[in-house]
């Protein structure tokens, strides 16, 4: 689902909100969303999941093509982890 069809969706569940302000809503979701994981925070959906940041540190890798050692800087990733309602859902148990 793409954020279009998602914004679609809740609009035509919510006949009573105008898509312009069904649009205003899922951006500020998403905006907020990244803005406490840009500050280093935890996001948490209840029976959805869970959204943090994890740490890399700087490594030496390697060039699968040329088989060449490289740098690798530490870098910030964003890390989902499902709730066990949603898991739950997935394998057919809720």
């Amino acid at each position: 689902m793409t954020k279009s069809e998602l914004i679609q969706r809740l609009a035509e569940r919510n006949p009573h909100l105008y898509l312009r302000d069904v649009e205003k809503i899922v951006d500020t979701v998403f905006e907020e969303i990244t803005t406490a994981l840009a500050e280093g925070n935890r996001v948490e959906l209840r029976g959805f999941g869970a959204f943090s940041v994890k740490e890399r540190d700087a490594r030496m890798g390697r060039n699968p093509r040329t088989g060449e050692s490289v740098f690798v800087e530490a870098k910030r990733l964003p890390f989902f982890k499902t709730g066990k309602a949603l898991r739950d859902r997935l394998n057919g148990e809720g």
